[in-house]
């Protein structure tokens, strides 16, 4: 069936893969002969068991995340996360965080509601345009752990290596990488995504966390539902949780499964983005904001330096049928969203358009 899309480049909520929806479509009245939606089924019946079983163990599979590792289902999306680590990871109340963006800085600053915050790297001096450099990190020696955001959505930056460490623990914000390549689970404490960009609807976040982090013995203070403990005990049920983004999510893990795993879908996400840099490292008129080797295959800034000419090229592109290509407004231009979802053919047609524009502008 064709359906009447577009080639949407928003950095989230963002496309979907059009199998996924065409499945959910056909269950969306009457879900496997049940005689009901997956929104109005009761989390607490088999039906719904099975669906929140299924996606957790091809998560587990998709990712090959370790059996000492949980998977948690919470709402709040990512940025509630920004709380929940410092107040369960809490011990000596010293957190070490590298700023390579907006979402890393604000999560430091609500951690700084916790305890001490150490920012321990920072590449603010040039507006984040590229990832510090991570591996002789001055880490604090009484560190509760280390955190990062591993591809920064708004500045279009990511990690080609992880931290050094030294032996703390290291969380990573994936939200908008998250399910893009394979990782190595272990080399992490905590990852964590919204799912709003790769994976599902938005209103939720996936949690993988080792289990010894999954601690009783933290401050009273902290509110029972933020307790990383309660909702590993609840099995991410300890109230009604995000029944429709865990059934969608599900969808996706089997959909990622068909297609290859995660490899296949790094190749092609490497093959995607190629077409996209090619044209901004010869344009003229159009450069992209990002030193080389630290370009995210998901978020692509570009700009063309002249803020008049930057908002005319956004208004055409709205006219020629790409939607939400406008930059964030810190660093302006545009900015070319282009995760798992997205097609090659999408980014391709992009291409030939400001190759066009900067023709009859240049």
């Amino acid at each position: 069936m064709k359906y009447d899309r577009i080639y949407n480049f928003s950095a989230g909520p963002s496309m979907l893969p059009l199998p996924v929806l065409e499945e959910v479509h056909e269950e969306l009245f009457n879900y496997r002969g049940s005689g009901q939606s997956v929104m109005e089924m009761s989390h607490r019946s088999k039906v719904f068991q099975g669906i929140h079983d299924e996606a957790k163990a091809d998560l587990r599979a998709l990712m090959g995340i370790p059996e000492n590792y949980k998977i948690l289902f919470i709402q709040g999306g990512a940025t509630l996360q920004f709380s929940m680590i410092p107040m369960n990871l809490k011990k000596n109340g010293v957190f070490d965080y590298v700023v390579s963006g907006s979402w890393s800085n604000g999560a430091a600053k609500e951690a700084a509601r916790f305890g001490k915050v150490n920012v321990v790297a920072n590449s603010k001096d040039r507006n984040y345009a590229y990832v510090p450099d991570v591996s002789d990190l001055p880490i604090s020696e009484d560190a509760d752990y280390l955190y990062i955001c591993e591809n920064e959505t708004i500045y279009g930056t990511t990690y080609q290596e992880l931290p050094n460490t030294k032996g703390k623990i290291l969380i990573s914000d994936q939200s908008s990488m998250f399910l893009s390549k394979p990782v190595k689970v272990s080399d992490y404490g905590i990852i964590y995504g919204g799912v709003q960009k790769n994976v599902g609807p938005a209103g939720m976040a996936i949690v993988i966390i080792r289990e010894d982090l999954i601690r009783e013995d933290i401050d009273e203070s902290v509110p029972v539902y933020l307790r990383y403990h309660v909702q590993d005990k609840g099995d991410s049920m300890y109230n009604t949780p995000n029944c429709w983004a865990i059934y969608f999510c599900g969808k996706v893990f089997k959909y990622l499964q068909s297609i290859g795993g995660l490899e296949a879908v790094h190749k092609n996400n490497v093959e995607k983005a190629k077409p996209l840099y090619d044209f901004l490292d010869q344009s003229k008129m159009f450069k992209g904001t990002v030193d080389k080797k630290d370009r995210s295959l998901m978020n692509v800034p570009f700009v063309t330096g002249d803020e008049e000419l930057d908002a005319k090229v956004v208004a055409a592109t709205k006219a020629a049928g790409f939607e939400n290509l406008k930059g964030h407004r810190t660093v302006g231009g545009l900015r070319a969203s282009i995760y798992n979802a997205m097609p090659k053919e999408g980014v391709v047609a992009l291409v030939e358009f400001l190759k066009d524009f900067e023709a009859k502008h240049g």
